[in-house]
């Protein structure tokens, strides 16, 4: 999944496999000077972008997703592929290399624990909650689920489009950003849960409400320890030292 941080630089990145597959797609095409300019396409809807497409649907169709939040999908990738024509297309058609490697093996512990906090563990909770009757908590940590899930699916999608590192860095920023909020918005849910009776047992109260801080810490800091100040300037950097060489 994505978020910023993964293994080639986003949120929660595209599998290693995949990684090594656009890379060796990208020596094979250096070999001939024909193909050096054409940057390698992927398959759009392997099987992780097939799962979090499923929940993304799954829960615009629920109902526990807001207009809102639909809408900001809806624009946040028209604006993406308008970003990437006018102000950050991708140099000469050239595929542009992940920021960070793939073989930094603490990112790739946090990126295993970022996919399990923010992700994993909130699904389970939906689930959970379906058995207990606790629709306040399934609608306040739906938004943050399907928004994460739609950020996984578009750093996909910048990915099979051979876009640039900016408009890679452009999602999980954006998605980060909005999520943040979604999830203050849950945690205010769960702590207003007290006396409800459909919140469900006392344990699901304590636990859903550590999950949400637990996402509310996690996400800040990705966002302001990691997008902002290190994962954004760099994929900046190197997009236009490379402008620099090909100019």
């Amino acid at each position: 999944m994505s978020g910023g941080v993964g293994p080639t630089g986003s949120d929660i990145k595209l599998p290693r496999e995949e990684e090594v597959e656009m890379k060796s797609s990208n020596a094979t095409n250096t070999k001939s000077p024909a193909n050096t300019t054409t940057p390698p396409r992927r398959s759009l809807l392997n099987m992780r972008q097939l799962n979090v497409l499923a929940v993304v649907v799954v829960l615009s169709a629920s109902g526990m997703v807001s207009v809102a939040n639909i809408g900001f999908v809806l624009f946040s990738t028209i604006y993406m592929f308008f970003l990437s024509r006018i102000a950050f297309p991708c140099l000469n058609n050239a595929y542009e290399p992940p920021v960070f490697g793939e073989k930094n093996k603490i990112l790739g512990m946090y990126v295993l624990a970022a996919a399990i906090i923010g992700l994993l563990l909130p699904i389970c909770y939906i689930f959970h909650g379906i058995f207990e009757g606790d629709k306040q908590g399934i609608k306040a940590a739906a938004p943050h689920v399907f928004l994460l899930a739609s950020q996984v699916f578009m750093e996909g999608v910048t990915f099979s489009q051979g876009l640039s590192l900016p408009i890679r860095a452009f999602v999980p920023v954006c998605y980060n950003t909005v999520r943040i909020f979604t999830i203050v918005d849950w945690l205010s849910a769960e702590i207003g849960k007290v006396d409800d009776e459909n919140s469900g047992s006392d344990m699901r109260l304590y636990v859903g409400r550590g999950l949400a801080v637990a996402n509310l810490v996690l996400w800040c800091f990705n966002l302001f320890g990691f997008l902002l100040p290190v994962y954004l300037p760099k994929a900046l950097k190197k997009y236009y030292a490379g402008n620099k060489i090909k100019d």
